[in-house]
This record gives C-alpha cells, sequence and structure tokens, in this order.
C-alpha cells in the first residue's frame, strides 16, 4: 500500500453559536462548548491541528480567535488553525493584534488561513460592515500587505508630538510581536491561478473540498495536483520560507450499523453534486458553479484505499478532515475517532510524531513507494 498520508493530520469543524441558554453562572452556549470538547477530544486522539470555519451572519463562529484562545487553555498540543478569516471584513493591524495576542497566549500554536472574502454578496455584507472601495481583490491585496507589515513587526508609523507616550520620532509597531507568526499564515485558494499567487507571496496553501475552477479534462484531485504544483514553483521563485500544502477531504466511515442512517444526507447530497459534474462538469454552489471532490462512504479499508489514490493528496503536507455541519456531535466525534485510530495510521501516520517540514520531493518519494 502506499503511504501518501501527509506528514500533519488535521480536522475542520463548524462551531455553532447555537442553543444559548441561561445557565448559573450566566448565558451558556452549546454550540461553542461542544467545539471545545471536540477539541480537547482531538488533542487527545494526537491530532495535530484543529481548523475552525469562519462565518458572518450565519449560526457559526464570526469570531474564531477567541474561540482557539478557549481551545488553547483546555489542550496542551494540537495546534489551531483559522479556515479561513475573509480579510474584507478584516483591519489588518487590528487582525495582527489579536492574532499574535493568541499565538502568544497559545505558546505559538496558532495556525492563521486567510481568505478575500464573498465578493458575489457583497451587497448584503456592505449594509452591515460598511461598503468597500474598489473591487474585492484589490482591498484584500492592500490589506494583506498591511498585515505583512504589521505581523513582521515592521515600522508603521513614526511619533508626532501629540503621541504623549513615546518621544517624538520614535518608531512605532504594531504590539504584541509574535516571532515566528508569520510563518504560519496560509491563503485560501479555489482555483490554480490563486494557488500560484498564493506561492508568490510566500504564504502556506489551504485547498479545500470543492474549487471554483478546475482544469479541463481533469479530475478534481489532478486539478488540485496541478494547483500544488504550481503553487510550489512559485513560493520557490519568492520565498526563502519551505512551501507548505494542507488538502481538505470530508470521509464518511461507516463501523456500526447506525453510520448509514447518520450519513444519509451527506451520501445523497455527494451523489447528487457527482452526478452533476459528470453531466456538465460543475455543480451548483449557490449563484456559481463549483467541482466537488468525491466523498467515500464505506469501511476504513474502502477509505484508505480511496485516500492512497488521492494523486493531490500525495503532493501535500496536511490532510485536513472536514467534518459535517448541522450533525449530532457524537456522529462528529465518531468521525473523528476513527479517522485518527484506523483510518490515517494504514496511510502512515503516527500520533505525536515529530513534526518535520516535508519537501515536494518527499511527497513524490512517498507517493511512488
Amino acid at each position: 500500500m502506499s503511504t501518501t498520508i501527509p506528514f500533519r493530520l488535521g480536522f475542520l469543524a463548524f462551531v455553532e453559536h447555537g442553543n444559548v441558554s441561561q445557565g448559573p453562572r450566566g448565558p451558556f452556549s452549546q454550540g461553542l462548548n461542544d467545539g471545545l470538547e471536540l477539541f480537547e477530544l482531538a488533542d487527545e486522539l494526537g491530532y495535530d491541528t484543529g481548523w475552525v470555519r469562519h462565518r458572518h451572519l450565519q449560526n457559526y463562529l464570526s469570531s474564531p480567535l477567541p474561540f482557539l484562545t478557549a481551545a488553547g487553555a483546555r489542550t496542551s498540543n494540537i495546534r489551531l488553525g483559522t479556515a479561513v478569516i475573509p480579510l474584507r471584513f478584516e483591519n489588518a493591524a487590528r487582525l495582527a493584534e489579536d492574532a499574535a495576542t493568541v499565538d502568544l497566549l497559545t505558546n505559538g500554536r496558532l495556525e492563521l488561513g486567510l481568505s478575500s472574502g464573498y465578493a458575489g454578496q457583497d451587497s448584503i455584507y456592505s449594509e452591515v460592515y460598511g461598503p468597500i472601495d474598489g473591487d474585492l481583490q484589490s482591498v484584500v491585496d492592500t490589506e494583506l500587505k498591511k498585515f505583512f507589515r504589521a505581523v513582521e513587526g515592521e515600522t508603521v508609523a513614526v511619533a508626532d508630538a501629540e503621541f504623549l507616550i513615546a518621544p517624538e520620532g520614535t518608531p512605532l509597531a504594531v504590539l504584541p510581536h509574535s516571532p515566528t507568526l508569520r510563518d504560519r499564515v496560509y491563503y485560501g485558494a479555489g482555483s490554480k491561478v490563486s494557488a500560484i499567487r498564493t506561492g508568490s507571496r510566500g504564504l502556506r496553501l489551504q485547498l479545500s473540498t470543492l474549487q471554483t475552477e478546475g482544469g479541463v479534462g481533469l479530475s478534481f484531485e489532478e486539478s488540485q495536483r496541478d494547483s500544488i504544483r504550481g503553487y510550489r514553483e512559485a513560493h520557490a521563485r519568492t520565498s526563502h520560507r519551505p512551501s507548505y500544502a494542507a488538502v481538505s477531504r470530508q470521509v464518511l466511515p461507516i463501523t456500526q450499523g447506525r453510520d448509514r442512517d447518520d450519513y444519509a444526507g451527506l451520501i445523497s447530497r455527494d451523489q447528487e453534486r457527482q452526478a452533476a459534474q459528470a453531466a456538465t462538469g460543475a455543480a451548483p454552489l449557490g449563484n456559481l458553479r463549483a467541482q466537488f471532490g468525491k466523498v467515500p462512504a464505506g469501511s476504513p479499508e474502502d477509505i484508505v484505499r480511496f485516500l492512497g489514490a488521492d494523486v493531490a493528496l500525495a503532493e501535500s503536507d496536511e490532510l485536513i478532515i472536514a467534518l459535517p455541519f448541522d450533525h449530532p456531535i457524537e456522529v462528529v466525534k465518531h468521525i473523528l475517532t476513527v479517522v485518527a485510530t484506523e483510518i490515517a495510521p494504514a496511510l502512515g501516520w503516527r500520533a505525536g510524531a515529530d513534526r518535520v517540514e516535508r519537501t515536494p520531493a518527499d511527497a513524490r518519494e512517498a507517493a511512488a513507494s
């Protein structure tokens, strides 16, 4: 069997704000507490990274950094990631302050995933968060440059006579500063063009379970493989940092009688998407169309074979298991447990292994073995 598992194993969760009640000590959110329990379980199982999705005007995390601070206080080893913070809603300096504070509070465990935002839905968001000045990509590029300066501890202003807490002429930087955080900044890409742009910026790469642009005549996995290769090449030309690609996959392990019933809606949705893609090359995603990766539902052995043949996974550095939303916490914990105890070890992953960065050559060698 080919050992194609990336060196790190992560999970990606929707964490709800819901089921808020008034407890004896004050307001209490069952959804947030379930999310913290998920991180505790993953830490015990040896997962390398726990990622949370970021949403606005929905019943899921709109402020992931405070949540990850709480998760960090209840765990020991697992790294804490955002997937992804949309820069359209952020002030670069304020984000850098919050991110560095979380990183310092969690002893350098923050993995900061960023993205652009939701261009097709901005008419709604503008009413709440204010309009943007210019096209979305230009706004995001500007904020990203500001964020780099802030998170790298560069001078962002100079004290004048009115700045009473420092002598005039004093260089000012965004504080606090976490020295290695810049090395752990990711960008979510939905196409090869975006992946190459991510590499040229010297960032780490996040690829999800869908993409908005696929290669002609290529499968979902082949398109993502080409995105990773384009990313690595661009990264090597522009950055002294190691490249790093994380790939998300959803799996539905069936190990007990009720699993098929628990997954019924997910299996049906995947079948509909795959049928649409077979007919037209893409499936509906709101007002857009996208290509979705197939979701394997079967025994752990079936899923091991499926992931072992994934050509994009073979060239990545981290497998992120995308957990379903709007499902009971017991179902989500079951998937998390089976992946860590039966699926990932069969692919070569080991809990608590030394976290050494892999090169593309390492990945190709593993895929060929």
